[in-house]
């Protein structure tokens, strides 16, 4: 016999019409669970990672990589370590910022809100509120003119847009005869931005720095000033050289430690649900168990026939071990060609429903996106594919012993 008979018998075996339609309709369905089990592990890991990526630049185009502070809440010499950090050749840019909480008051509507003060032409090179603006320009915040950029979604609560007139009370008051009065001012409406992650498209509104200097008595001291650096990654380590250069005591920040409860969570949910769909691909896999064993059950007489012409039990294990890898690998190729198709498509395929339906898949007041991303990396395609083919050749495994064991005269007894 030639030395690839075995492949040849199980792949006619898996093509083959068996009177049993059963055995078929079983093959069939353990296919169809690798299948559907593979494509939803890359979709839902599609979206874990796009989530992480999102959130990543969402948060960091409003917060920057890092950020050194005065220990008193206020800094005094503000050029000087902008001047230190942009000799630094790992920092990319540097710019002031002047934080402060307020209460928007429009007509009937009030709402708190959290105030930052920036230059617009520095803050364009730290940060990317520029790209991300609806309406007006960011370089209309210019200082004296006491302009206000809003977001989106603080915008719709003030029921206010471009041009409307915001008065800006403070708690901190003014001593006069009559007792302490709120400090008070009003600016214009210049522009809407919208990041897409609620927490800063509802709370944070940008002024001109100069206007926040007065507006909250600083004079020429400034909150903080804010870092971009060339690697992210290494944020903590930088900002921590700029701080030592700079020679006196300040608080220093970065993005990892500000929010690294938001991507440890991520990382966490994303092992979890690893762990999950890979059981759910195990189950489907160990179909293929049942599905030998109905077939091994079939093909008595076909065994017995081959054992008697010579065929060894080793080629009988090949056998079936090839019906069994072929259903496994087809799955898994349907699996993956489905998942990369879905996860790269997702993103219209959510907004389809969502038009076709009206429906919101992720609220913006529950959620930090309100946008269901999709980021596929081919890494995790690869590791889900090989953990899956692994799975269903060890689910060939039994049942091609079983056969390989069977006795011919015992088989062929009662035919």
């Amino acid at each position: 016999m030639g030395k690839r008979f075995e492949y040849w018998i199980g792949n006619r075996y898996v093509r083959s019409r068996s009177k049993n339609s059963f055995v078929s309709l079983i093959s069939a369905i353990s296919m169809l669970g690798i299948a559907i089990a593979v494509m939803v592990l890359i979709v839902v890991m599609s979206v874990v990672n796009g989530f992480e990526r999102e959130l990543k630049d969402r948060l960091l185009a409003m917060t920057a990589h890092a950020s050194i502070e005065g220990t008193d809440g206020q800094l005094m010499n503000a050029d000087e370590l902008i001047a230190i950090a942009r000799d630094n050749a790992r920092v990319s840019a540097a710019a002031p910022y002047v934080n402060g909480q307020a209460l928007l008051v429009f007509g009937k509507q009030i709402s708190g809100a959290e105030l930052r003060g920036i230059d617009p032409q520095m803050e364009d090179a730290v940060s990317g509120i520029s790209d991300v603006m609806q309406s007006g320009e960011l370089t209309e915040l210019a200082g004296g003119d006491f302009n206000i950029v809003l977001g989106m979604e603080l915008a719709k609560a003030m029921q206010v847009g471009i041009g409307d007139k915001v008065t800006v009370t403070l708690a901190e008051g003014r001593v006069t005869p009559a007792g302490i009065v709120p400090r008070t001012k009003r600016f214009t409406v210049s522009g809407i931005y919208r990041v897409g992650m609620y927490e800063f498209d509802r709370r944070l509104a940008f002024i001109n720095i100069n206007d926040a200097q007065k507006l909250y008595r600083m004079r020429d001291s400034v909150s903080g000033v804010r870092l971009a650096v060339s690697d992210i990654y290494e944020a903590p380590a930088i900002v921590r050289e700029v701080a030592l250069e700079n020679g006196k005591l300040v608080l220093v920040s970065d993005w990892t430690r500000r929010h690294v409860n938001f991507f440890r969570s991520i990382q966490i949910t994303k092992s979890i649900l690893f762990v999950i769909l890979m059981m759910v691909i195990a189950v489907a896999a160990f179909n293929i168990v049942s599905t030998l064993v109905m077939v091994v059950k079939d093909k008595q007489s076909d065994i017995a026939i081959l054992r008697t012409i010579g065929a060894r039990p080793m080629s009988i294990l090949k056998i079936f071990m090839t019906q069994g890898s072929i259903v496994g690998v087809a799955g898994t190729l349907a699996g993956v060609g489905l998942g990369i198709l879905l996860a790269l498509n997702l993103e219209a395929i959510i907004g389809f429903f969502e038009s076709v339906f009206g429906i919101k898949f992720l609220a913006a007041d529950v959620y930090f996106i309100s946008d269901l991303p999709s980021d596929l990396q081919y890494a995790d395609v690869l590791l889900v594919a090989v953990i899956a083919l692994v799975l269903a050749l060890i689910s060939t495994i039994y049942p091609a012993w079983v056969a390989a064991r069977t006795a011919p005269a015992e088989a062929l007894r009662y035919d």
